[in-house]
């Protein structure tokens, strides 16, 4: 009898129960991780790490898609990435309205807060992306949700440099410009994503 590694069928379902066990870790990761920092950011007043908690919360419904649509077609898995692209887009207009209303109501944010959350944040992310990086490359949807992870660990950075940059200034602007680049990012990424995802979408309609 073949053994059952040579067999197609079977080495196709052994990946995706593996894309499935790495999505359901990095989804639990991140849902906690909005708790704690929208928790965070609403105490200390910070405008980066309301965007790094939504950022969380994001990329908890990304992989929520992305582990429906790991065992469905291609046309599916571009429709998923087509609405992760949208949800990036979204919460980056949304941070960007977060900003501007931070220089309307000007407020110094409490950096010992940000600093912590934001290390905190950054090692869960370090953890997801690790989990994720063997998969970046399997197919469209796990390179987005891979992608995901990238980003947040570049906002992670981001929010550490804000907390050191209240701290030096006694000011919102490193905060709030923080928050600013993150939602440019957030922007970025989600018009690429959209740009794959119509693409492929394209060639599906269009093959016999």
């Amino acid at each position: 009898m073949p053994d059952c590694c040579h067999d197609t069928d079977c080495e196709i379902e052994q990946l995706r129960t593996r894309q499935s066990r790495t999505l359901k870790a990095v989804l639990v990761i991140n849902l906690v991780m909005f708790v704690v920092e929208i928790t965070a950011g609403l105490l200390a007043g910070s405008t980066a790490l309301l965007a790094d908690s939504l950022d969380m919360l994001g990329d908890a419904l990304v992989y929520g898609f992305s582990l429906y649509v790991v065992a469905r077609s291609g046309v599916w898995k571009a429709g998923s990435a087509l609405i992760k692209g949208g949800i990036m887009g979204a919460f980056g207009l949304f941070v960007l309205g977060q900003a501007v209303y931070k220089l309307i109501n000007p407020d110094v944010p409490q950096f010992e807060t940000i600093g912590i959350i934001g290390f905190l944040a950054l090692t869960a992310n370090s953890v997801c992306f690790a989990l994720l990086w063997s998969h970046r490359s399997e197919d469209m949807n796990m390179r987005s949700v891979w992608l995901c992870s990238r980003n947040d660990m570049i906002a992670n950075i981001s929010v550490l440099a804000a907390a050191v940059g209240v701290w030096r200034t006694n000011s919102q602007w490193p905060d709030v410009l923080v928050g600013l680049g993150i939602a440019v990012l957030f922007i970025h990424s989600a018009f690429h994503v959209i740009r794959d995802a119509i693409q492929a979408l394209s060639t599906h309609r269009h093959s016999p």
